[in-house]
C-alpha cells in the first residue's frame, strides 16, 4: 500500500547506498534498510515478509530469476565442456595485449545493443578469462561491460529503450502518435550528453588514453603487480562453482560446438526477437542454448546424471547475485510503497525555470534512478512532469528544450541505473565479470561522476546561453 512519508522515504535506500560502501556487503546493507523502512512505515517486523512477497512475486522478477539461472547452468556448461579455456587458448594465439582484451571488450559491448540485460552477462562471461590471463581487474571488467550496455542502449533509436522512453511521451502537445514520439526521441539524442560522454570515455580508458584513477587504479595495480583479478575477502557475484570448475574427464574440447554456435544461436534469437517483434528475448535466447548444451553434451557422451549435477552446480555459483537482487527488488518496492519518488518531484518542482529545466531534471532524474535502483521506473515518473512543462515554455512546439529535457531524463536515468549498487544491471555487470558488486560500484562511480559533472555543465552552460 502506497503512503507518503515525505522526507523520510529516502531514509531506507539512503541507507542502504552508505551501508554498502561502509561494510562492502550489498546483502547485509539492503536487508537492513529493508527492515529500518519497514518499521518507519508502521508495519513492524512482520510486515517484512510481505514485503518482499509483494517486491518478488511478480514477472519481472521472475524474468530476472530465470535469466541469472540459466546464465549460471550455461556458464557451468561452458567450464566444464572446456569451452571457456579452449576460447581463451584460441585468441591467446593472436597475442592480444591488455589493451587489446580491453578494446575487445569495449567493442563487443557496443556490439551487443539489443539488450541491456543481455550485454553485460554476455560480455563479462566472455571476456571474464582472457581478461583474467591479461591481469585486468575484475572491476575494470565490469566497468566496461556496463559502460558499454545501457549507455549504448539509450543512444540508439530502435532498442527497448527507445520504444519504452519515447512511448512515454505520447499524447504530450504535438507528439500525437508513436511515430511523433520516436521522432523527438531522436531529436534528444545529441543532447544525451551522459550517455555519450560515458561510452567515448570508457573507450579512452580501455584504450589507455586515459590514465586509471582512484579506487580503479588500486584494483589495477593490484591486478597487475600481484595478479590479483579480486581482492583479498571479496566476495563475487559468481561462486568458485563458476570460475574453477573442471572440465568434464572424458570430453574432447570442441569450441565452435560447445561455444561459438551457443553463442551465435543466443544472438541471432535475440537479435532476430528483436528486430521481428519489437522486443528482445533474451531469456528465451538463454533457455534454448541452456537445452542445446544441454542435448550436445549427452550426444558428447557425458552421463545424464553429470549433465544434471553441472546445471546444479552452476545453479549454486549464481545464487549470491540473485540474493542481491531479491533484496534489490525488495528495497525498489519500498521506494515505491513510501513515495520516495514522489518526494523527490514534490521538492523540485521550483527549480523547473526554462533556463534550468534540462539541468533540474537531469540532476533529479539522476538521485531518483541512483536511490532506487530503477531508471525505467525514473523514466516513467519524469517525463509525464517535464515534458509538457517542456512543452509549455516552448509554445506547443517541438524546440530544442523540448528535446533535452527528454534526453536529460534519459541521461539522468542512465546514471543512475549505472551506478547505483541497487540497480540490476549494475548487479548483472558483477556477476557477467564475476566481481564484487560493491567494488564494481566503488570502482565505477568516479568515472561516471566525471561524465555527470561534464554533463551539467554543458546543460549549465546551455541553460544560460541558449534557452536564457
Amino acid at each position: 500500500m502506497e503512503t507518503d512519508l515525505g522526507i523520510l522515504s529516502i531514509v531506507p535506500p539512503a541507507l542502504a547506498i552508505v551501508l554498502a560502501f561502509l561494510t562492502r556487503n550489498a546483502v547485509y546493507s539492503l536487508a537492513v534498510a529493508c527492515l529500518v523502512g519497514v518499521l518507519i512505515a508502521g508495519q513492524g517486523p512482520l510486515g517484512y515478509s510481505q514485503l518482499m512477497i509483494d517486491a518478488i512475486g511478480n514477472t519481472s522478477f521472475s524474468w530476472v530469476f530465470m535469466l541469472e539461472i540459466c546464465i549460471g547452468i550455461m556458464i557451468a556448461f561452458f567450464m566444464r565442456t572446456g569451452a571457456i579455456q579452449a576460447f581463451t587458448q584460441f585468441v591467446a594465439y593472436r597475442k592480444l595485449s591488455r589493451k587489446g582484451v580491453q578494446l575487445w571488450t569495449w567493442l563487443l559491448g557496443m556490439f551487443v545493443f539489443f539488450s541491456d540485460y543481455f550485454s553485460p552477462l554476455f560480455v563479462g562471461t566472455t571476456m571474464r578469462s582472457l581478461a583474467d590471463k591479461a591481469r585486468i581487474s575484475r572491476e575494470k571488467l565490469a566497468y566496461i561491460a556496463d559502460s558499454t550496455s545501457a549507455p549504448v542502449i539509450v543512444l540508439l533509436p530502435f532498442t527497448g529503450w527507445a520504444i519504452y522512453i519515447s512511448g512515454l511521451t505520447i499524447g504530450m502537445g504535438p507528439i500525437a502518435d508513436a511515430g511523433d514520439a520516436l521522432n523527438a526521441f531522436i531529436h534528444s539524442i545529441p543532447y544525451n550528453i551522459y550517455a555519450i560522454t560515458a561510452v567515448i570515455l570508457v573507450g579512452l580508458i580501455a584504450a589507455g588514453l586515459v590514465p586509471e584513477f582512484g579506487p580503479m587504479k588500486k584494483a589495477e595495480r593490484r591486478a597487475m603487480d600481484e595478479g590479483k583479478v579480486l581482492r583479498d575477502g571479496a566476495v563475487p557475484l559468481i561462486g568458485r562453482e563458476l570460475t574453477e570448475t573442471p572440465m568434464f574427464p572424458d570430453i574432447k574440447p570442441r569450441l565452435f560446438l560447445n561455444f561459438i554456435l551457443p553463442v551465435i544461436l543466443i544472438i541471432i534469437i535475440v537479435l532476430g526477437s528483436f528486430v521481428l517483434t519489437g522486443s528482445a528475448k533474451t531469456l528465451e535466447a538463454y533457455l534454448a542454448v541452456v537445452i542445446f548444451l544441454g542435448v550436445s553434451i549427452r550426444i558428447q557422451g557425458i552421463r545424464l546424471n553429470d549433465i544434471m549435477d553441472t546445471a546444479m552446480t552452476g545453479i549454486k555459483g549464481i545464487m549470491p547475485a540473485i540474493m542481491i537482487l531479491v533484496f534489490a527488488y525488495t528495497i525498489n518496492q519500498l521506494s515505491r510503497d513510501m513515495g520516495t519518488a514522489d518526494y523527490m518531484v514534490s521538492i523540485s518542482r521550483d527549480f523547473l525555470t526554462p533556463s534550468m529545466l534540462p539541468l533540474a531534471t537531469y540532476l533529479l532524474a539522476a538521485v531518483m534512478a541512483f536511490s532506487t535502483g530503477t531508471s525505467w521506473g525514473t523514466f516513467a515518473i519524469m517525463l509525464p512532469i517535464a515534458v509538457p512543462v517542456a512543452l509549455v515554455y516552448s509554445g506547443d512546439a517541438l524546440t530544442d528544450i523540448v528535446y533535452a529535457t527528454i534526453a536529460a531524463v534519459a541521461g539522468g536515468g542512465v546514471f543512475g541505473d549505472h551506478c547505483s549498487p541497487l540497480s540490476d544491471t549494475s548487479i548483472l555487470a558483477s556477476t557477467g565479470a564475476a566481481s564484487d558488486h560493491i567494488d564494481h560500484v566503488r570502482t565505477q562511480i568516479p568515472y561516471a561522476m566525471i561524465a555527470a559533472v561534464l554533463t551539467g555543465v554543458v546543460y549549465l552552460v546551455m541553460g544560460l546561453t541558449v534557452w536564457s
